[in-house]
This record gives structure tokens, C-alpha cells and sequence, in this order.
């Protein structure tokens, strides 16, 4: 259940009151878990996985009504905005257009009477927060281009040009040092909130970052561009039996010889980290850390790609060297060989076992998502965001699929489609299941959070006021008791 899809009169989810109520009807249902996807800023395509920042917290989480308690917005002030006129839909553009004036109003109040904190939270975080406010106040006033076509000493990070830029945009620079306060604020309440229940949160690190984004900009020599700064390739996924073209993500690949000979330092900053913003992290497209798939860049599809080697167990073992053992989950999705099953296992990290691919009869491996097959170490899902909701699979699946999965799982409409592949999912071998919340309402495909190569129409959807009620808790809790799952 990510943060935007929490009830909100404000357009998208924050993590304010709803957030917790959420904690509770977790702690009430008996859960462990709650796992989030990236809560830093969206870009492009809304989606978190295409981010500006992958530090940063995204400002529309910011819960508004919290900042009226605290005096720094008030309810009219709110209420004449526009947020959209689909409570089970978040409108980006409403968000874009009006998000940003009323926080200016808030940060500008907030100066009136700054927190003391605030100093301390910025020297915590100037490794990223430095570059971070200096790129949004540029990006904001260049007419929100991409930083690659800013002129060249702006570009290029000349020390003159960064400091006649941190003067000139002074007053915005603190402006967005200001929300990344106030956002990590509301976050270890909220987070405080819900560790008091019993809950540990799943946060999400993508594993590429966006060519337009803070992270290329202020670092360019750790990944694989020319000397103009362009990509020379790009990331994706292959051609294969559900998508005949790949997937052409287009984020800058990592340049892993430099990784390599700083002994993977930035990496290691970034998962020590994000670490510490969440308890437990899923590290999101784990294989490519074995070998990664290139493309060349400018390509239209994912078809002229090709495999290259990744960094694999160097890296994680440097991060454990620094800091320790650290609380992951390896998204091992996609194309496995054995080298990245090999890669998983050495790791020890419990890898992710999708119900769905059980019955897709397109790939030869699927026999392996069986539930009696769930290695302990693992987290079994009935499906990701990037899946459809159980109960919008039963409908678009193929034919045979469906009735194999009806037949094996002894599936029937008295059941439910969505609580019979919950039972099956809790009874899997697997040590830990993660259901998402749509599948305990039983929608449909209209609820599906991301389609995976499609813009427009994802990271969307958004739960009705009054979803998280005892009826429901007190069933999961009972399937939770009834296959041993309560802890």
C-alpha cells in the first residue's frame, strides 16, 4: 500500500492521519509488514521509479492538515485549491500546478519561526540535500529542462557557476531545503507511529536513478556517459514472451569499473541510507547486479540490447564490510540464470515469489512460483504493482492459465478469486507473505497500480474513505491465525 494511495481529501495520500489509521488496521489484522514503493519525488510518468532525487522525499506527501495544526497553513487556504474530482484517482497535474504554492505559503510561515532542528538536519544531509535544493531551484527557474541542456558551465558543475547559482537562487535553494525538512519530519512521526504498533516498514531502492535527475547531474563520472555527457547506453529488459519488444526503461547505466575502484562508495552511502529511512529495504531489480542488459542509447526498442557484466558479490560484500548486515529483500525477478540464483543464494537476502507467474504458461520456469515450491527464505506476493490485482488477473489471464490456477488452487467464486489466492499464498513455504491491500478489497484491473512500459495511466489508484474497516482486519487476522502467520 503506497503513501498516495492512502484516503486524502488533498488529492493523494500524506502521512498524516489516514497514514495511521492504515498502522492501525494493520496492527488490528495481526500484520508484521507494511511495504512501500520509493517515497521520493516522481518524475517523469509520475512514476517513483523515475525520480529527480533518490535521497529526497517526495513533497506531496506532506500531509497538509498537519501543517494547519502546526500553524503554518490554514483550512481555507487548503480548501480553495483544486485536487482533482476523483477521489479513487490522483490528478499529477492538480498536484503540479497547486502543491508548490500552497507549501511556499507554509515554508514562508515556517521562517517566521524556524524549528532548531532545521541546521542540524541539513548538516546530516548536505550530501545530498546541498545538490538537491541547488538543482530544483535551477530546474525551476530554466523552465524545467532537462539539466543536460543548461548551458555548459551550469552543466558541467563549474565551481564559478555553482556559486554565482547558489547566490541568485538563494531564496528557492532554502525553499526546497525547507520541504525535504519538513517531509522527513512528518516521515519519522509517522514512522515512530508505526514501529509503536508493531509494524516495520518495507521501503523500495530503485536500482537505476533518472537521467534527468540530481544523482547524474552532480555525479556524472559514476555512470556510462560520453564526454558530452550522453548516454553511450541505457537500461531495459530483453524481448520475451510478454513483451516483443523489451523494455526500454532509458535511465544512464552505472560506469562499474569506477564503482569498483572507489570501493563502492556511493553505493554504500546510498543503502546505509535508505536503511535508515526505513527498516527492512527491497532492493529492486536484483539480477541486474549480476549482469545488466544495455541498449543503445537513442534505440526505440529494447531489441539491439545485449548482457554485460555486473558488479555482483564485490559490491555486497563491501557494503557489509562498512555497515554491517544490513535487513534486504533482492527483487529476483525476470530472466534468472543460474549465475544470478548463484548471486541470490551468496547474498543470503530472501528473494520474492510471485503466485501469478505460477500459471503463465508463456514462461518455462513458472513452475518454480508454485507455492509448495517457495524456498523459507523468501517473500511470496500474489502479485506486484507492476501486476494486476488477483482478482483483474482471473479476468485478462489466458484462458488455460486461469483454469489451471482455479484447479490447482481449488479457486471458486464462493471463496473469492482474491481470498483463495490469499489462502494459497499464506499456506506457500515461503517464511513471509505480502498481500497487496487491492487484493484484500477484491478489485479489479481498474485498481492495478503500474503497467509495466506504458505512460499516462499508472501509479494512480487510490483506496475509498473508510476501506480500512473491522470487518476486514478481523478476517485477516483470522486467516493470519488460521496458517500459523501471527507474530
Amino acid at each position: 500500500m503506497h503513501i498516495s494511495s492512502l484516503p486524502s481529501p488533498y488529492g493523494i495520500g500524506s502521512m498524516g492521519k489516514t497514514a495511521r489509521e492504515f498502522a492501525d488496521f494493520l496492527s488490528e489484522a495481526g500484520q508484521s509488514y507494511w511495504q512501500l514503493l520509493p517515497i521520493c519525488p516522481t518524475g517523469y510518468g509520475d512514476s517513483p521509479y523515475q525520480s529527480y532525487s533518490t535521497n529526497a522525499g517526495n513533497p506531496y506527501f506532506i500531509d497538509l492538515d498537519t501543517l494547519c495544526d502546526e500553524g503554518l497553513l490554514t483550512k481555507a487556504e487548503i480548501d480553495e485549491m483544486f485536487w482533482g474530482d476523483d477521489p479513487e484517482k490522483v490528478d499529477y497535474g492538480a498536484l503540479y500546478s497547486n502543491r508548490y504554492p500552497i507549501l511556499k505559503k507554509a515554508v514562508a510561515r515556517f521562517w517566521q519561526k524556524p524549528d532548531r532542528e532545521f541546521d542540524a538536519f541539513c548538516l546530516d544531509n548536505a550530501f545530498w540535500l546541498e545538490d538537491y535544493a541547488l538543482f530544483m531551484a535551477l530546474k525551476k527557474n530554466l523552465g524545467g529542462t532537462p539539466w543536460y541542456s543548461w548551458e555548459a558551465p551550469i552543466r558541467n558543475r563549474e565551481d564559478a557557476a555553482l556559486k554565482a547559482a547558489r547566490a541568485t537562487y538563494a531564496e528557492e535553494v532554502q525553499f526546497w531545503k525547507t520541504v525535504q525538512y519538513i517531509f522527513f519530519k512528518q516521515w519519522h512521526s509517522l514512522l515512530g507511529y508505526i514501529n509503536s504498533k508493531g509494524i516495520k516498514v518495507i521501503g523500495d531502492l530503485p536500482i537505476y536513478v533518472s537521467l534527468d535527475g540530481v544523482d547524474v547531474w552532480s555525479n556524472p563520472e559514476l555512470f556510462q556517459l560520453d564526454e558530452n555527457k550522453t548516454p553511450k547506453e541505457v537500461a531495459g529488459c530483453p524481448p520475451d514472451g510478454f513483451s516483443a519488444d523489451g523494455q526500454l526503461w532509458g535511465n544512464p547505466l552505472y560506469d562499474w569499473d569506477f564503482h569498483e575502484k572507489t570501493g563502492y562508495k556511493w553505493w554504500i552511502k546510498r543503502i546505509e541510507y535508505l536503511c535508515s529511512v526505513y527498516d527492512v529495504l527491497r532492493i529492486d531489480h536484483f539480477r541486474g547486479f549480476d549482469t545488466y542488459y544495455a541498449i543503445p542509447y537513442g534505440d526505440t526498442t529494447a531489441k539491439n540490447g545485449v548482457w554485460k557484466q555486473g558488479p555482483g558479490m564485490k559490491l555486497f560484500n563491501a557494503v557489509e564490510q562498512t555497515i554491517g548486515r544490513k535487513p534486504i529483500i533482492a527483487e529476483d525477478l525476470g530472466y534468472l540464470t543460474d549465475t544470478v540464483k548463484k548471486l541470490l543464494a551468496d547474498s543470503g537476502f530472501p528473494g520474492m515469489k510471485v503466485l501469478q507467474f505460477a500459471f503463465d504458461t508463456r514462461d518455462e520456469n513458472s513452475h518454480e512460483y508454485l507455492p509448495w515450491k517457495h524456498p523459507a527464505n523468501s517473500i511470496a506476493y500474489i502479485g506486484t504493482h507492476d501486476n494486476d490485482t488477483a482478482c483483474g488477473w482471473i479476468e485478462s489471464a489466458y484462458p488455460e492459465d486461469i483454469s489451471f490456477a482455479k484447479e490447482f488452487l481449488g479457486l471458486n467464486e464462493t471463496e473469492g478469486y482474491n481470498w483463495g489466492m490469499i489462502r494459497a499464498l499464506m499456506t506457500s513455504n515461503a517464511d513471509t507473505t505480502i498481500i497487496q491491500f487491492q487484493d484484500l478489497l477484491g478489485l479489479g484491473s481498474g485498481a492495478r497500480m503500474n503497467t509495466p512500459s506504458s505512460v499516462g495511466t499508472n501509479w494512480l489508484w487510490r483506496a475509498k474513505e473508510g476501506s480500512f474497516d473491522n470487518e476486514l482486519a478481523k478476517k485477516l487476522l483470522h486467516k493470519t491465525k488460521l496458517y500459523d502467520r501471527l507474530r
